[in-house]
Order: structure tokens, then C-alpha cells, then sequence
């Protein structure tokens, strides 16, 4: 069967990912993984030449970037990445055998968008690693509009209203509304969805979008068929609030 169109996990093959890791054995086999992905890749063993690399041509689009190098902390390149201008906004997942609480910290204060502890599996990574260039992706759209058409959204306020009248949704559910309306038109995975908007610990499942899709159509109402269902694929939000489906 043929993949939908617009899907939002299409063609990566221009995503460029820097591994930075100086055990080779593990460079080889995400290399492997990520190449059979269609992902590009290079490689760093030491923090000295991952800086290089990131601030070189063709720039990569995310760093695997390992907490413990021969020559200094993934902290210090993480922190080094963000400082500078050319390299401040590159997105960064950090791998490492320690998950301590202060140790994810640590990452996320240096600057790391996302962490991953060793020993991973290989489905995992990649499900984050399209969230977090998912993410990248949007930040550069447009926000979601402040309304479209019988719907209205305050994003900072965790609120919606349809016609006028509040809609009363969970955390979740309204993180999954904003979600949709930023893509519309464009069709969401399952397994994205959940990779971006749930905890990376919690113990959910697809089937859990699916149960959360439901409640929220029921929730919109009278502009339900905004959220279009794609079998097998995911879910899109209509393009356009005139569509003969969302009147």
C-alpha cells in the first residue's frame, strides 16, 4: 500500500545526523540503523571534532551527542553548540549509561533537547529523533492561529472554544489539538504523536492516540470531522476550515 500523501515522517534522506561517539561499535550499528532509515550520517569520536563537523558544511541537522568523549563532557559540546551562533539552535539528543535524575539535569541545563539511556532500543531513538526534528520543524512554521474558522485557541492559556463556547480539555488532549492544527493538512503517526507529546517514560501505547483522538472529537463537537482518521497511518487536521467534511 502506498504511504498517504503529505505524510509527516516522509522522505528524511536530506536529514543529516552527527553521531558522536567514540565507541565504534556503537557508531556502527546506529549508522547502520539510521542509514536504513534513509538518514545521512557522520561521525565524531572526541567533542573537539564534533564541534567541527557541526559548524562545517553540509551542517548537520541533529547531534547524537554521547555524555562521556576522551577529550571532554558532552556537557561542555552541548554547551559549546549553543553558544555559538552558527550552531545555537541545532537540535541535540544526549546518550548515555547514566539515568540518575541529576544526570538528565545536567543534560537538559547544558542545553540537550532530548536524553536517552544506554542501553536503548534502536525503534526508540529513531522515534525520538523524528519528534525532536518534528519539533525543529514547527518552531519554524507559523504558530497555530489564534483561530480557524468555528475554532479558537489560546495557546498560552491551554485553552479552546468552539463557537464561543469553552471546550473543556485535558492537558493532553489540548496538547494533541494544537499539535494537529500546526500540521493541518499534513498527516501525523501515531507513533510521533506519542513521541512528542507524551512523557518519554510513560507506559502508553498507539491504541492510547487512538482512545485520545475519540474523547477529543467528541469534545469539538460540531467540528469532530476536523480531525480526519487515515487507517493504518495516522491522523490530519483539514486544511482548511471550509472543507465540505469540517462545515
Amino acid at each position: 500500500m502506498s504511504p498517504p500523501p503529505e505524510s509527516a515522517d516522509a522522505d528524511p534522506t536530506s536529514r543529516l545526523i552527527l553521531i558522536v561517539e567514540d565507541e565504534l561499535d556503537l557508531v556502527a550499528v546506529l549508522e547502520h540503523a539510521l542509514e536504513r532509515e534513509k538518514f545521512q550520517t557522520r561521525a565524531a569520536a572526541t567533542g573537539r571534532r564534533a564541534l567541527e563537523l557541526a559548524g562545517g558544511r553540509p551542517q548537520p541537522d541533529l547531534v547524537l551527542l554521547d555524555l562521556m568523549l576522551p577529550d571532554m563532557a558532552g556537557t561542555v559540546v552541548c554547551e559549546q553548540l549553543r553558544t555559538d551562533p552558527r550552531t545555537a539552535s541545532m537540535p541535540v539528543i544526549m546518550m548515555t549509561a547514566r539515568g540518575a535524575e541529576h544526570e538528565r539535569i545536567l543534560g537538559f541545563e547544558a542545553g540537550a533537547d532530548d536524553y536517552v539511556v544506554k542501553p536503548f532500543s534502536m525503534r526508540e531513538l529513531l522515534l525520538r529523533i523524528r519528534a525532536v526534528l518534528r519539533r525543529r520543524d514547527l518552531a519554524a512554521q507559523p504558530p497555530a492561529p489564534p483561530s480557524f474558522g468555528r475554532l479558537r485557541i489560546d495557546a498560552a492559556g491551554y485553552r479552546a472554544w468552539v463557537d464561543d463556547v469553552e471546550v473543556s480539555l485535558t492537558q493532553l488532549e489540548f496538547c494533541l489539538l494544537v499539535a494537529l492544527v500546526e500540521a493541518r493538512g499534513r498527516v501525523l503517526s501515531r507513533e510521533s504523536l506519542l513521541a512528542e507529546i507524551w512523557p518519554a517514560d510513560a507506559a502508553v501505547t498507539t491504541r492510547t492516540i487512538d482512545m485520545h483522538m475519540l474523547r477529543l472529537r467528541r469534545k469539538l463537537g460540531p467540528i469532530g470531522e476536523y480531525v480526519q482518521t487515515l487507517r493504518s497511518f495516522g491522523y490530519r487536521f483539514t486544511r482548511s476550515p471550509d472543507s465540505e467534511k469540517a462545515r
